[in-house]
């Protein structure tokens, strides 16, 4: 079995597979202040250790990355394949510095590979990354603030704004503060994406496929207007294809 981690910096989504696709999944807060035993506490449940003979991490959060080396080395006695520099992904990255880009979008990107026609992958995390792809190729992405960031900043830059939950209300215009901000945070949210895939298809004059996904797609695919396929799983997916592409280099 291999254990598949992507770390994203509100959540970590761990995989469970066969090698051939993803059984099961559980996600764990990302709380760097942890200790990888405390980690480990948390995920022993969710697998037999004795089961896992290899490890792949997709991670955002450097603090944490090395937390899970620990626990791989230590409680699974198993070296870890981690997605940067050097491992083999069978993707080209068209932008001007490769090196930055973050392993979830790698893994992404490399999930929809064998979509036939170009795809839009919109991963809707911390930040929300619009990731382009074309014959196993990112050809350009758009970053834009996360849900969860734009209520922090709202409430944190207003006096009088209350914190609020995540919730998509009935109406679009609201008739107290907080319908008013759920509102904004989720209609507000589904709005610019379709008008970034409308952006996105007058500059590559060509047809695509939308993929949604990350922590949020669950809540804001429904108020999408343009067609789109909706898959949680993506970054796992895509990690575990990584691993498999460079299992052979690891024995």
């Amino acid at each position: 079995m291999i254990l598949l981690f992507d770390v994203g910096n509100t959540n970590i989504s761990i995989g469970l597979s066969d090698k051939v696709s993803i059984l099961h999944t559980i996600r764990l807060n990302t709380e760097v202040s942890k200790t990888a035993d405390e980690y480990w506490l948390q995920m022993k449940n969710f697998f037999q250790a004795e089961d896992i003979d290899a490890v792949a991490i997709s991670s955002v959060v450097p603090r944490i990355t090395e937390k899970l080396k620990e626990i791989s080395f230590k409680r699974l006695n198993i070296e870890p394949l981690i997605v940067g520099p050097g491992v083999k992904t069978g993707l080209n990255i068209k932008t001007d510095n490769p090196r930055e880009v973050g392993g979830d979008l790698i893994c992404d990107a490399v999930a929809v590979e064998d979509i036939e026609m170009p795809s839009l992958v919109i991963d809707l995390g911390t930040a929300i990354k619009y990731i382009y792809v074309k014959n196993k190729t990112i050809r350009g992405v758009v970053i834009t603030p996360g849900v969860s960031i734009s209520i922090k900043a709202l409430v944190g830059q207003t006096a009088l704004l209350p914190d609020i939950d995540i919730e998509v209300p009935k109406k679009v215009l609201g008739t107290n503060t907080i319908a008013c901000m759920q509102s904004g945070v989720t209609y507000g949210v589904a709005a610019q994406v379709d008008g970034l895939i409308e952006r996105i298809q007058k500059e590559v004059k060509e047809e695509f496929k939308v993929m949604f996904t990350g922590g949020l797609s669950e809540t804001i695919a429904p108020l999408v207007y343009a067609p789109l396929e909706r898959d949680p799983d993506l970054v796992l997916k895509g990690l575990l294809k990584i691993y498999l592409r460079n299992e052979p280099l690891l024995k």
